[in-house]
């Protein structure tokens, strides 16, 4: 959950909703502060009876049928709250957590196929659970649609000037239709680059950085894994911890780092990577893998001012032991010229 402040001004209250992230286990949770004290609730799938384990609800449906689902809220606060009740299109940000449109926004897409009631009260400790509709339009492309519901609460608090700040905090999950029809998942790889970061030991390797964009441009969701080969190194990715999973349409910007690359001038990359088609039971539609590549200019300047280092060494040594050679034959000239002089004079003397 993220709260989002908004200023309120001449009693006008300009209410804008708060992202809603939805988390990988069934029970999500927040608090919010009104005036009556600290507001915690949960909100989770449901059937008629209560939570029903679900982490979110995923339903395959034929274009112009319905469905009734139910989300539950549970207050845990000691007094009764009123939550607000909404329907969203849903989407992933850029660190790839699913959320759902804020309220400033309109949905124009699944989120406008749910059918459900603005509000619920419920009592301090209790659990009420809400009836609502899924109803996929009759024209509806096939393929995957994304939407989230979420319960929420609004606090206000006096800023700076007197003016009434408003956060609205709310928290749901996700909804997921799947309309029946022929599925065409696929996916490309755009705008592979790269830089390089030098060690500063010239007798280490460098780290290679690499970013390209995984586009979604099929009509399923797809989960994306893949590697990167730089320089004879390879890192797989994403990490365990950040699972990348793409929405229809949806374009996401990778970063991968590649560890201990020597700079050899020209460093050859390449990208994999696997889509697979995210189902909830049975077999998923098999997807290729795919590739992409590009040809990072590394200029090894650590090394080239070692070998200059060393070179204007070695040229120095060179030129200092030419050097003494010359003055150690000039020495040896002066010699044997003052030998000839002297057996000359010696000669004459005789004579």
């Amino acid at each position: 959950m993220i709260c989002r402040p908004v200023l309120v001004r001449a009693a006008a209250a300009l209410l804008f909703g708060a992202l809603l992230v939805v988390p990988a286990t069934a029970t999500t949770a927040a608090a919010a502060a009104d005036a009556g004290g600290a507001v915690t609730w949960s909100v989770q799938p449901a059937d008629g009876a209560g939570p029903d384990g679900r982490p979110w609800i995923e339903q395959d449906l034929d274009p112009g049928e319905s469905v009734v689902e139910h989300l539950a809220v549970h207050n845990f606060g000691g007094q009764d709250v009123t939550f607000g009740l909404t329907a969203a299109d849903g989407l992933f940000n850029e660190d790839g957590r699913f959320t759902i449109l804020p309220a400033s926004r309109t949905s124009t897409a699944a989120g406008t196929w749910i059918d459900l009631v603005d509000s619920v009260t419920v009592p301090a400790g209790a659990t009420s659970t809400v009836p609502f509709t899924i109803t996929v339009p009759a024209d509806a492309e096939p393929g995957d649609h994304a939407a989230g519901v979420a319960a929420s609460v609004v606090s206000t608090s006096t800023g700076a000037g007197g003016a009434s700040v408003g956060v609205e905090s709310r928290v749901g999950f996700r909804v997921m239709t799947r309309v029946s029809g022929t599925l065409a998942p696929g996916a490309t790889i755009e705008n592979v680059t790269s830089s390089y970061r030098s060690s500063w030991n010239p007798f280490a390797p460098g780290d290679l950085t690499v970013e390209l964009d995984v586009v979604n441009t099929g009509n399923t969701r797809l989960r994306v894994t893949g590697v990167v080969t730089a320089g004879g190194r390879a890192t797989t990715f994403p990490s365990k911890e950040q699972p990348q999973e793409l929405l229809v349409g949806d374009t996401r910007r990778l970063v991968v780092s590649v560890a201990d690359v020597w700079p050899s001038v020209l460093v050859p990359v390449s990208v994999t990577v696997d889509p697979q088609v995210v189902v909830v039971s049975g077999e998923a539609p098999a997807l290729a893998s795919i590739g992409s590549g590009t040809t990072a200019v590394v200029m090894p300047w650590p090394q080239l001012m070692v070998l200059v280092g060393v070179s204007s060494v070695v040229v120095a040594l060179v030129w200092q032991r030419r050097q003494s050679r010359r003055r150690l034959h000039a020495l040896l000239d002066d010699a044997r010229n003052e030998g000839r002089r002297s057996v000359l004079d010696a000669g004459a003397q005789r004579v």
